[in-house]
């Protein structure tokens, strides 16, 4: 009840800014997860084969730390809430470009764009939202935040189940320009970071500050590189998986998924929300702890039934380890280079982990497209890599980033 007392208590102006945060990263995955259920009709409108096609998802995933450090950069100097409208228009146009791509190649390098601007809108909206709310409530809105995630590739799944049979694949693509009329809602209700409008006083250079606390950045850009190996790998081929090994069609393909995403939905907020009472170190730890039993159950078993609980249960924990990232991170995060600083670091390690799904696909190729083997190997390693290296990193609960700013200036 006291949660909800203090959701009811915030201003209108930082409301906006929470749901301006979490619809972007929303919209922003929604536009990603389309590629995701597409791979095999790209792949047979080309002629070629599905490997050849996760190149795109891999193209993506390494164009991100530049979108994360040249939008972290300017939201530095010019403001999150400017920045932040510009990249959102900017991945739009680049989502419905690519159902015009003409060939392989270049959905290759339109994909590679979206990458860029994709990459600049979690930094943004994360610190956005941090920023503009009390610290004790960054637990659960990290949660929410992070859920925007999950909760795109659940819209994505509902658009694919209601439309890919009647659109196509390039249809699907064009849907992708409906996230531009959230600019909408922040020029109009969405006010500038008050962290960011005490800091700029003090003239940080964001370089200057990644470089001064390197070390803090290299422990959160292996932490992220294991973290997106942990989310990607057992989500971007999980539809492939339901297609190329259980051979379901677009709706139960579409419906298994869905399920999976409303699985992270609930662990991305649960365990946000408890990592007010534990710690944010502690609730990550857990989360993936459990995952490894939940893995034959969800990568092994065959009917409809069991993998859709198997998924629920999955991302449950995958997400929940994934909800205290935002709020982590900008915590760990120096004055000046909040907007920069969490954002290339998770881009950085998206990078690191971006060929990933060619991994994972090979993998499946070379034992008789057994993608169940793929997801679960990679899964169980990283949920045990993060809980480790988590359990050795720092912690800063509940900082102060007013306090922060106001010592940088003076």
């Amino acid at each position: 009840m006291s949660l909800i007392a203090d959701l009811k208590s915030l201003e209108p102006s930082q409301r906006s800014a929470i749901w301006a945060s979490y619809l972007g990263w929303t919209l922003d995955a929604f536009d990603y997860f389309l590629l995701a259920f597409m791979l095999g009709a790209i792949a047979k409108e080309f002629h070629t084969d599905v490997k050849a096609v996760t190149v795109a998802i891999m193209l993506t995933l390494g164009a991100r730390p530049i979108g994360a450090f040249c939008f972290g950069w300017l939201a530095e100097r010019f403001g999150r809430r400017p920045v932040l409208m510009a990249d959102i228009i900017l991945f739009s146009i680049f989502e419905f470009a690519s159902g015009f791509a003409p060939s392989l190649t270049s959905l290759l390098v339109l994909r590679f764009l979206f990458g860029v601007a994709m990459g600049g809108e979690w930094g943004l909206g994360a610190s956005l939202a941090m920023e503009s709310i009390p610290a004790k409530l960054r637990g659960p809105i990290s949660g929410l935040l992070q859920s925007g995630y999950p909760s795109g590739y659940f819209v994505a799944s509902i658009v694919y189940f209601l439309l890919f049979d009647t659109i196509g694949w390039r249809g699907m693509f064009m849907v992708g320009i409906a996230p531009a009329l959230l600019v909408l809602l922040i020029r109009i209700h969405v006010k500038e970071s008050p962290v960011f409008e005490e800091q700029r006083k003090a003239h940080l250079n964001p370089v200057k500050e990644l470089l001064r606390y390197w070390k803090t950045a290299l422990y959160m850009i292996v932490l992220m590189a294991a973290f997106n190996a942990f989310s990607h790998g057992t989500q971007d081929l999980y539809p492939t998986f339901l297609q190329q090994q259980h051979h379901f069609d677009t709706h139960t393909t579409g419906i298994l998924t869905a399920i999976m995403n409303l699985g992270a939905i609930v662990g991305g907020i649960a365990f946000g929300i408890w990592s007010e009472r534990i710690g944010r170190k502690r609730a990550i730890i857990v989360a993936c702890l459990l995952a490894l039993p939940i893995l034959p159950l969800w990568a092994f078993t065959a009917t409809p039934v069991l993998l859709g609980v198997g998924a629920f249960l999955m991302q449950v924990a995958v997400q929940g380890a994934w909800g205290i990232v935002p709020v982590h991170l900008n915590e760990l995060s120096p004055p000046g280079a909040r907007a920069l600083f969490p954002g290339f670091a998770y881009q950085l390690g998206n990078l690191i982990m971006s060929r990933n799904g060619v991994f994972q696909a090979q993998i499946a190729e070379s034992h008789g497209n057994d993608y169940g083997l793929a997801l679960a190997i990679v899964g169980g390693a990283m949920a045990v890599v993060i809980a480790i290296w988590t359990a050795l990193g720092p912690e800063r609960n509940h900082a102060d980033f007013m306090a922060d700013a106001r010592a940088a200036h003076e």
